[in-house]
């Protein structure tokens, strides 16, 4: 693309110059001195250079100061979106490059108004997670107006046609790991509760995962709820279920934090049998699956530092004229106490 641009002005330039040396072959008349022909040749050399700045602006030429990129997530207190962030701010400023981050603290109405302020500040890109897939539209349409190249991560947006490219955890294998282990553990099934997050397309992906995976095996869902994906809200949640549905055999959470919450109210209510499954991969929840006490029976892992290094590459790939794939996805897999030592606990793989 950038050659095509780059010839683009050379020609127009060079045409330019065909005409001004064509002016002195009309008629002795009208020839132009010979003084003059050094400025008509300095002009057309004008024109060319600022013709190959041009196309090179146009082919998306690192500027000078560096890039600008932004970045935000549904939420920046989640341990998953911390070391993401972290990650992807080393690797931009290892770059020599600036990264403005903006935690909506899962407000969709915050997030649109930081990506416009953010639009504001002049972004060459922005590393984008939805706080509402279908929410978010607004702030897509203003990036997609000012030119900036969205790349997606984590949690898919509701119109992809916006974005440049997705990086992100194949979250429905995240969720039916954790239903295959359910139904190899519980062959006789049994009740169960779902503590899922309608509006992120990650944790739907997860909970449709574990619920095809536990499908006709003899689970009864007594109670399925959205806890946002907040442990706060998740304990609170299922403490109240749990009143009612004591006898539960199983637990699952759309994502760490909310299989927490549900840690915290099973252990109140005094629960001893009661298996509870997360997606992430935490240090948090490998540390209670570590300690061979819990009723953390498992998480369908993913990698935030193998998503963030996977969006700055598909970035930089990008502003440097590079094809990019629709979408990347990343690899998840069940952590269980019998192979939580081989990803360790104090840290993320």
């Amino acid at each position: 693309m950038k050659k095509k641009v780059l010839s683009v002005f050379l020609c127009t330039a060079m045409a330019v110059s065909m005409l001004v040396g064509c002016g002195g072959s009309q008629g002795a008349e009208t020839a132009a001195p010979a003084e003059d022909a050094a400025p008509a040749e300095d002009a057309a050399a004008d024109v060319a250079e600022t013709a190959v700045a041009e196309a090179e602006a146009a082919a998306g030429e690192r500027p000078e100061g560096g890039y600008k990129f932004g970045y935000t997530c549904m939420d920046g207190s989640n341990p998953f979106f911390v070391i993401l962030e972290q990650t992807i701010r080393e690797e931009v400023e290892a770059n020599g490059d600036t990264l403005v981050s903006f935690d909506p603290a899962n407000d969709v109405t915050r997030q649109i108004s930081g990506i416009e302020d953010m639009i504001a500040q002049d972004l060459d890109g922005i590393f984008l997670n939805p706080a509402e897939a279908e929410g978010i539209l607004p702030a897509l349409d203003m990036l997609k107006e000012a030119g900036v190249p969205i790349i997606n991560f984590d949690t898919e947006v509701a119109d992809m046609s916006y974005v440049t490219s997705y990086a992100g955890s194949d979250n429905y294998n995240a969720g039916k790991v954790c239903g295959e282990d359910l139904v190899a553990k519980c062959p006789d099934g049994g009740p169960i509760i779902v503590l899922d997050s309608p509006t992120m397309n990650s944790v739907v992906d997860r909970t449709n995962g574990f619920l095809d995976a536990i499908d006709g095996k003899g689970f009864e869902i007594v109670a399925q709820q959205d806890a946002k994906g907040n442990l706060e809200e998740a304990m609170g949640i299922a403490e109240d279920l749990l009143q009612a549905h004591g006898d539960v055999v199983a637990i699952f959470g759309g994502n760490d934090p909310t299989a927490l919450g549900a840690l915290a109210a099973a252990n109140a209510a005094g629960l001893t049998d009661c298996k509870i499954y997360g997606v992430d991969g935490s240090p948090d929840i490998k540390a209670e699956l570590a300690s061979g006490e819990s009723l953390i029976e498992g998480t369908g892992a993913q990698s935030p530092i193998s998503i963030a290094k996977k969006s700055v590459e598909i970035m930089y790939a990008f502003k440097n004229g590079e094809a990019v794939d629709e979408r990347y996805p990343v690899e998840t897999f069940l952590i269980t106490s019998d192979n939580v030592a081989d990803y360790g606990t104090d840290g993320w793989q």
